[in-house]
């Protein structure tokens, strides 16, 4: 009871924490922005491995599908409002899922590789289509519209950095919240089994191959979301850093711990700690981050977050083995 107690008096100090982040300065308010940004793709990549089981290495594709989506949109589309302009970068990596659904979910040991190759192949795509995606320029220098809310005047946010914060910060929140609640619904429940023991899904009446199908689409638009928000503080879609989208949810998730639903924000929140010391010694930050994923994988498997709970447990054993000797003592 006083754990959840002291959990829940942490909410309101987290909060107002974040109001204030602004107030710091842009530099450290654009770092949170893109930890939001990575944080969202990394626990919607860790709703297809952490909970059900599945190894996406195409998972950066959904990622691109929501930065180009919207970007086309604000680029053609005269007048489009924010948040129509948002779900159109949503709609479109749900799109490329609902495309490779049918073969994705009935995939098993090819699952990973072949996500790989047409992530590969998007890529190429996106060089190759100059006159749709700019090529290696990408596309850029679009309006980005004024965030508008019943009731007020219109929010301006190009250009703004506290503007945009707050409301990247509030979009991406909710879409950890609706990630959360997910895995605690029943639905929640059927993704843990598909992933410890699927035939015995099957023999309990669900369709796996369905169900693989929801998680996979939402797990999509989440992963749109992220690459949507990443875009409009950019201003900019573009295929270069894609290797970047490649791996920083895979990394994340595994260092930060697959098994708990807050592993990958941790592990996002450390890479970026990592990045931005490493960068003032160093630009070979792939190769230091690769040599961190080695050793987690070989001596810390479950991740931060799985030393942190063996720790806890240790001192938690040592602790009632201290209270069992102190009371035989007295009992003496």
């Amino acid at each position: 009871m006083k754990i959840k107690t002291y959990h829940m008096a942490l909410w309101p100090v987290l909060i107002i924490m974040l109001a204030l982040i602004p107030k710091v300065g842009p530099y450290y308010t654009n770092l949170l922005v893109t930890f939001a940004v990575f944080s969202v793709f990394s626990v919607s990549f860790n709703m297809l491995l952490g909970y059900t089981g599945i190894l996406n290495f195409g998972h950066a594709i959904f990622f691109g599908a929501g930065s180009y989506g919207i970007a086309l949109a604000l680029k053609h589309i005269d007048g489009l409002s924010l948040f129509p302009a948002l779900a159109i970068g949503v709609l479109a990596a749900v799109v490329v899922a609902a495309i490779l659904c049918p073969l994705a979910v009935r995939l098993t040991h090819s699952f990973a590789m072949w996500h790989l190759a047409f992530n590969l192949f998007m890529v190429v795509l996106a060089y190759r289509l100059k006159e749709i995606t700019g090529g290696e320029d990408g596309i850029g220098n679009f309006r980005i519209p004024a965030l508008e809310i019943p009731g007020l005047n219109p929010i301006s946010i190009q250009g703004a950095y506290d503007h945009f914060y707050y409301f990247a910060v509030i979009v991406l929140g909710i879409c950890v919240w609706l990630m959360w609640f997910f895995t605690k619904t029943p639905f929640g429940q059927v993704q843990i089994g598909i992933r410890d023991n699927e035939r015995r899904i099957t023999y309990l009446g669900f369709k796996v191959s369905h169900a693989k199908a929801v998680i996979y689409i939402a797990s999509a638009a989440f992963a749109g979301v992220a690459g949507s928000i990443y875009t409009l503080f950019n201003n900019l879609a573009s295929p270069e850093g894609s290797l970047l989208v490649f791996y920083i949810p895979i990394v994340s998730t595994v260092v930060g711990g697959a098994s708990n639903f807050f592993g990958p924000v941790l592990g996002t929140a450390f890479f970026q700690v990592i990045e931005e010391m490493a960068s003032r010694y160093t630009d070979k930050i792939e190769l230091l981050t690769g040599t961190i994923l080695v050793i987690v994988m070989l001596f810390a498997p479950t991740g931060i977050i799985g030393l942190i709970k063996k720790g806890m447990s240790k001192m938690k054993t040592k602790m009632t083995m201290k209270g069992k000797v102190a009371s035989t003592a007295k009992v003496d």
